[in-house]
């Protein structure tokens, strides 16, 4: 099982690619389009023309993994290029959205904020006290 992590580099081809490639084809196919080793430790990230399936190629040091997903029904949301780029970077939940058939481009891309709740119940203690 492979697990997506913040710390990854995830690259997507913005075309599709020929889906008969295995390994060595994306492999080839990560030194043309994203100018990345293959073996780098990037998460690779292609769809076949239909965008109804995905493949995921990864390094880990021991060997490739190769992953498809492919929909029983409706296309992938792809990206949309911020320029005429053959690729983009993406982050984990990104790729987490899109694999569950979702539309990365709605995923919060802000920086979460730490509250402290000691700070909120009194704040909420406070303002129950003087509303009553």
């Amino acid at each position: 099982m492979l697990q997506l992590t913040p710390h990854m580099k995830i690259m997507v081809a913005i075309s599709h690619v020929d889906f008969r490639c295995g390994i060595d084809g994306l492999a080839a196919l990560c030194c043309k389009l994203f100018n990345e080793n293959p073996k780098s430790g990037v998460v690779f990230v292609f769809r076949n023309r239909k965008a109804t399936a995905v493949k995921i190629l990864l390094y880990d040091s021991t060997g490739f993994w190769l992953c498809q997903k492919r929909l029983s029904r409706g296309r992938f949301a792809w990206p949309k290029p911020r320029s005429d780029a053959q690729n983009m970077r993406m982050d984990a939940r990104e790729l987490l959205v899109l694999l569950w058939d979702g539309d990365p481009a709605g995923v919060f891309n802000g920086q979460w904020q730490r509250i402290d709740v000691q700070e909120e119940k009194q704040q909420e203690h406070s303002h129950s006290v003087t509303n009553f």
